[in-house]
């Protein structure tokens, strides 16, 4: 702990500030003169303080009496001289001292703060670390304080201190004058509401922001032109309730805390839920540009920005632009050349076709060689152009050409390029696209993927922004179509990778060696169309597969060689010729109808077809499961399974969150949530094999739905994956906290799996929740639990130092969250002179934005750290991993990846029970009703070395043989192969 004195005397806060004060009283000479004081700081200790006088700009006296009542009757009753005299005797330990400062926000934005690093910096409290330095470092102390939309107000301050400093300094006026966050607008709130200047005028507020914040009516007041008290709360009726009992101070101060993160509507003419869905906003909101998508909207209007997903675009308009880009470019690549001058062996040839359009085909082989720096043999095959197309050699180096006189189309074209092919794989390419980033990376890193991989195709998209194919669909009578033409590219039916019938001559890559033993294009199919579909039909009856990969993007100017009704007319023609030839192979295809078309745009492979249904899309970070759910997920799609994630609740983490996190070969309906599930199930009549229902509460909150869909369901191969049994969890609850239980755990269990009967399968997370589930009646229960692979960190045990903690916190009644709360208030102070006092306990994990862990941060030893992209150098520098868990269901995932990583736990005899290991042999055993027993298990692992060492190798051996990667696919394969057979 610092010196509280000397800390007291270096705090800002704690300052007499006699200028600042002579600025605020301007009768002061007078005054003093009165009473005979000619000093300023002993008239304010004398007369100042007893007329509530602020002490210096940071602290504000006429608000902390008016909001700590207790305070005030302590002054009033002659305990202290003010409200400054108790803030800096006690309040300063759990008060905030002004209105625009609040602790528990700054601690949470800033992880880094905590009471143990406070302590080692001499500060009193976090304010006194925010004046010091926070400010000067436009570190936030409160929501409605941006500073550096403060100091964008003025551009031509030097600041002393910092924004802040300067804003209360100046009076704390520009809270009438300048926006300073997001979410309030003091000129539209004045004119509003004009009677606030009046008050404001009259002395009762220093400015429009703290009368919004603190006024007695804030239910009567919107914060600004996009919110809507009335609305907000007539709409989400969930939030009335809460209001009425003072869990909020009104409406905004629940959608600022929570209604904003699930993109609740503000106002009836906003939809956040669709501004969310622009991957522009999610990159921001990811990139910390904005804290989310409310304050990205309204920064948005206020820059004249818009990302309304609505938005059309004419397609001969974007076709124009396209054109004219390509225009543009015309003097670069006249002065430099586009270089694809041989170096080594070529990785890929690609074989465009030109007929005139000079510029198109420039701006396409820019784009080109922009796009891959490897090796590429380029051969052009010029059909007869008669514009400056027949002189390219000036533009572009080292290619190879073929000539013809006349044009003769796509087919005959290409496969005279063909003849010239050096590379191992062949790209036939249109002179009218541009190619989107590492789009020929991953075509070759596609067809390297898998030995019966013979092409590759793309995501193809318009001028317009709009999908011309997310691959392409055979019908039974030859005719064809673009999987999602005009859709969104970024709906998840687009964005996993799949084989497909085919993908079209725009962009698509063949083996070169498959492609010269099939002579290339067919001729029946001159001049042009069908023939890459006629192609693709005999790689797939050749036994290879034609696979779309959304990670190969291009922009295409659809029909730019020729008139849409030729085009139209060749295909008519051609269609017959197709169909003629290919019937045996088209009577295994799907009849063209739109209900089937989810059905068709795959053929069927080896694996099985999966819907998982989950509270949330199972990212990682969020733990409690969802880790589980993810690895499952993973280990479905390594044995080839094709798997698509629905989530109950539609997901507020951004797209480049979720993809990151997932194989690419998941489909993830990122874009619909439980009330989309009935339509869902009905567009996809018949084609999922198997059912995968994460959690029990799932079952009895989907049953309704899915006896309703039962005709699009694979109706006999359901599985409920439990997860955890709750019911267990909630009684040990109820026994470590005294509480009687509603009902017998066996009527809960019960209760639980009423709704189990519609399962033909039940999995439990361990030998203990099967036991029980069995006990309810229930005889066919896999056991399918964590895999860990492993991968030990290499510090040695004489350079760690500190207790880890990691876990996710969902809610107030979140097992990790109680664990955490009795382990710092019971067993932490039994460590101190126990253990030296460097030795701090870092929480890491996923924390819900509704859970303040700020209190965990005053804890001396504490170190909060949040979510964490990667944990690795947590578990490399700390010593041990402690678990407190007193109660929970399933089996404690934390500790398998803490024994991964190489790292000795301290558990709570519980967890040592649900994951089946033995104390004092893998791990050690700590008593949650015995706080002195745990910490002297702490103790003795934390100084034990040759304890250390043979807990950590114990561990990873339990782990090689229970939880291998191996052992896992095994596991999974079983239970699939077992309902699916």
């Amino acid at each position: 702990m610092p010196d509280s004195a000397q800390a007291l005397q270096s705090a800002r806060w704690a300052e007499f500030d006699a200028a600042w004060y002579r600025a605020q009283h301007p009768d002061l000479e007078s005054r003093m003169a009165a009473f005979g004081i000619a000093d300023v700081a002993m008239f304010y200790q004398q007369v100042g303080q007893k007329q509530r006088h602020s002490p210096n700009p940071y602290f504000d006296e006429a608000w902390y009496l008016q909001t700590y009542q207790d305070a005030a009757d302590l002054v009033a009753g002659g305990a202290f001289e003010s409200g400054f005299a108790h803030y800096c005797a006690v309040g300063y330990a759990d008060r905030a001292p002004h209105w625009l400062f609040s602790e528990a926000y700054y601690l949470l934005g800033n992880t880094d703060i905590t009471r143990t690093r406070l302590d080692e910096a001499g500060f009193l409290n976090p304010y006194a670390h925010y004046l010091a330095h926070g400010d000067a470092e436009f570190r936030a102390g409160h929501l409605f304080f941006d500073p550096a939309l403060y100091a964008a107000a003025k551009p031509d301050a030097k600041f002393k201190t910092g924004p802040f400093g300067d804003f209360v300094t100046d009076g704390c006026k520009a809270g009438s004058e300048i926006k300073l966050s997001s979410y309030f607008d003091p000129l539209w709130y004045l004119q509003t509401y004009p009677h606030v200047a009046d008050e404001i005028a009259a002395g009762l507020w220093v400015c429009a922001l703290q009368h919004y914040l603190y006024n007695k009516t804030p239910r009567l007041f919107d914060p600004n032109p996009y919110f809507s008290e009335e609305f907000y709360a007539s709409v989400h009726v969930d939030v009335v309730e809460p209001l009425e009992r003072g869990q909020f101070r009104n409406a905004f101060d629940h959608f600022i805390q929570f209604g904003v993160f699930e993109c609740r509507k503000p106002n009836a003419q906003i939809d956040l839920a669709s501004y969310f869905r622009s991957v522009e906003v999610q990159a921001d909101i990811q990139n910390g540009l904005c804290r989310d998508v409310f304050s990205h909207y309204v920064r948005g209007l206020e820059r004249g920005v818009s990302y309304q997903s609505d938005v059309e675009i004419s397609e001969v308009t974007s076709k124009a632009l396209f054109a004219a880009r390509a225009r543009a470019l015309r003097p670069l690549f006249a002065r430099q050349p586009i270089d694809f001058t041989l170096r080594g062996e070529p990785a890929v040839s690609v074989i465009m076709v030109m007929f005139n359009q000079l510029d198109l085909t420039l701006n396409a082989l820019d784009s080109l060689r922009r796009n891959f720096t490897g090796d590429i043999d380029l051969i052009l095959v010029d059909s007869g152009s008669a514009d400056e197309s027949r002189f390219i050699h000036r533009y572009v180096l080292g290619h190879k050409i073929v000539r013809f006189g006349r044009n003769v189309g796509f087919v005959e074209a290409c496969n005279a390029g063909l003849a010239n092919v050096a590379a191992p794989v062949t790209l036939f390419m249109n002179n009218d696209v541009l190619l989107e980033r590492g789009a020929i990376a991953a075509v070759l890193n596609r067809l390297s993927s898998a030995d019966n991989i013979g092409a590759v195709g793309g995501k193809v998209v318009r001028t317009n922004g709009r999908l011309q194919e997310a691959g392409c669909v055979i019908w039974r009578d030859g005719a064809t179509e673009g999987y999602l033409r005009d859709a969104d590219p970024n709906v998840p039916e687009a964005n996993f990778v799949r084989d497909v019938d085919f993908c079209s001559g725009v962009f698509l890559a063949v083996r070169s060696d498959l492609l010269k033993t099939l002579g290339g294009f067919d001729v029946l199919y001159k001049p042009a169309y069908f023939e890459e579909t006629d192609l693709c039909i005999r790689l797939h009856q050749a036994g290879y597969r034609v696979v779309y990969d959304p990670a190969i993007m291009i922009t295409h100017q659809e029909y730019s060689s020729g008139d849409p009704a030729i085009a139209l007319a060749m295909m008519a023609q051609n269609q017959p010729k197709f169909r003629k030839k290919n019937q045996e192979y088209l009577r295994t295809k799907y009849p063209r109808h739109p209900d089937l078309l989810a059905n068709a745009r795959s053929p069927k492979t080896g694996g099985y077809r999966i819907l998982l249904i989950e509270d949330r899309i199972p990212l990682r970070a969020l733990g409690s499961g969802f880790t589980r759910s993810n690895d499952i997920i993973r280990t479905m799609a390594e044995l080839g399974h094709q798997v698509t994630v629905f989530p109950i609740y539609q997901p507020i983490e951004t797209m480049l969150n979720i993809y990151r996190e997932f194989p690419d070969t998941v489909e993830i309906i990122h874009d619909r949530e439980l009330k989309d599930l009935a339509a869902f199930l009905k567009q996809r009549s018949g084609y999922f094999d198997v059912l995968w229902i994460a959690r029990t509460h799932n079952a009895e909150r989907l049953l309704d739905i899915l006896m309703a869909a039962s005709a699009h369901l694979p109706i006999n191969r359901i599985v409920l994956d439990t997860e955890a049994v709750a019911a267990a969890r909630l009684a040990e609850r109820d026994a470590i906290l005294g509480n009687t239980p509603a009902s017998s755990l066996e009527k809960a269990v019960q209760k639980e799996l009423a709704s189990a009967y519609f399962c033909q399968k039940i999995i439990a997370v361990n030998q203990m929740d099967a036991d029980i589930i069995k006990q309810s009646g229930f005889e066919d229960v896999s056991i399918l639990g964590h895999v860990r692979p492993l991968t030990p960190t290499p510090k040695p045990f004489d350079e760690r130092h500190g207790m880890l903690f990691v876990g996710a916190i969902h809610d107030q009644e979140s097992p990790n969250l109680d664990g955490l709360e009795w382990f710092v208030s019971e067993v932490l102070p039994l460590l101190h002179g126990q253990l030296p006092d460097d030795v701090s306990f870092t929480i890491a994990g996923y924390v819900n934005r509704r859970i303040d862990l700020s209190g965990f941060g005053k804890a001396r030893r504490v170190r909060l750290r949040g979510p964490v992209d990667d944990l690795t150098p947590l578990y490399n520098n700390h010593r041990i991993f402690v678990a407190p868990t007193r109660f929970a269901g399933g089996i404690p995932f934390k500790l398998h990846e803490a024994a991964s990583h190489g790292l000795p736990i301290v558990a709570a005899t519980l967890l040592c029970r649900q994951v089946g290991w033995r104390g004092d042999v893998e791990l050690l055993s700590g008593n949650v009703r015995d706080p002195a027993q745990f910490a002297t298990q702490i103790m003795k692992l934390y100084t034990d070395k040759v304890m250390w060492e043979q807990m950590r190798a114990n561990a990873l051996a339990r782990l090689a043989q229970e939880n291998s990667p191996e052992f896992y696919r095994n596991a999974v394969s079983g239970i699939l192969t077992e309902i699916c057979s």
